[in-house]
């Protein structure tokens, strides 16, 4: 959404924020690209300028943070000094989270290599994302209703009304909204969306409705078995007592693949350490 419309990154931190930007000057989408050297560690999700590219009064990173993840938060500030040295102009980083526990923890200041110094991120919660419960305001404001649906989704309103609002927007564009929305929304929100397209009620008489629901829910469907996978991998393995690494979590929740998150499960009731679970070897012989 910020790489399509990346005026949305000013107004969300002027009118959600309160943070005081630059007025009547372009703004535009540029390169995230901030390494000074071969490198794949400093590609933020989205960066924006404020001003003429070539001499840009103001830049902003945005980032979308819907768990905690020291990994990617320790990046944040090398990002931002990395930009810094690039463009010599203020810097703000926008941290989107869709819990209100990861949005505090987003907040707080994160320390660097250099004493007494550290990143204060800019961040937006569901304290700051309103629920757009008004199909006119989604139609009007789609991606601050599909923000909302990140937020609020699990409230039907705020669905019904992001919906609704589609059905408004050119057919080019209620297929992209549409697809921001599911991939950010909570499973729970997902779920209030297949009840509604399910609903007799509904009127799903666009082309894309029909068509990218049918694929949105499947998606949605093969990965919340995977990460309720992952969840029994984990639990097993905090039960037996066996430790686990964050590298080895973060490798556990994201994987996709059911048949691979079967086996670990199977293997983690047996195993002693995790890299017996990840053995090569034993993981070709389960698939």
């Amino acid at each position: 959404m910020f790489r399509n419309r990346p005026e949305l990154a000013v107004e969300m931190l002027r009118d959600q924020l309160g943070v005081e930007m630059p007025d009547g000057l372009p703004v535009q989408l540029v390169n995230n690209e901030l390494n000074d050297r071969p490198s794949k560690d400093l590609y933020p999700d989205t960066v924006i300028t404020i001003g003429p590219r070539h001499d840009p009064r103001h830049a902003i990173i945005v980032e979308i943070q819907q768990k905690k993840d020291e990994t990617k938060r320790k990046q944040l500030p090398r990002y931002a000094v990395a930009l810094w040295l690039q463009l010599s102009c203020p810097i703000i980083v926008l941290v989107i989270c869709p819990d209100v526990r990861v949005a505090a923890w987003a907040a707080e200041p994160i320390p660097f290599g250099v004493p007494g110094c550290a990143l204060k991120c800019e961040v937006i919660g569901p304290e700051q994302i309103p629920p757009v419960t008004d199909p006119a305001e989604a139609a009007a404001h789609p991606e601050l209703a599909a923000l909302s649906v990140m937020t609020h989704g699990e409230d039907a309103p705020v669905v019904e009304a992001f919906m609704s609002g589609l059905q408004r927007l050119p057919d080019e564009h209620a297929p992209q909204y549409y697809e921001y929305a599911y991939r950010l929304a909570s499973l729970a929100a997902r779920h209030v969306m297949e009840k509604l397209m399910e609903s007799a009620t509904w009127p799903v008489y666009s082309p894309f409705a029909r068509e990218h629901y049918g694929k949105g829910v499947q998606v949605g469907r093969t990965e919340g078995r995977a990460e309720g996978r992952a969840e029994d991998v984990l639990t097993v393995l905090q039960v037996r007592g066996v430790p686990v690494s964050d590298a080895e979590r973060d490798r556990i929740v994201t994987c996709t693949d059911l048949n691979r998150l079967d086996g670990w499960l199977r293997r983690a009731v047996t195993v002693t350490s995790t890299a017996d679970l990840f053995d090569d070897e034993l993981g070709r012989s389960v698939g």
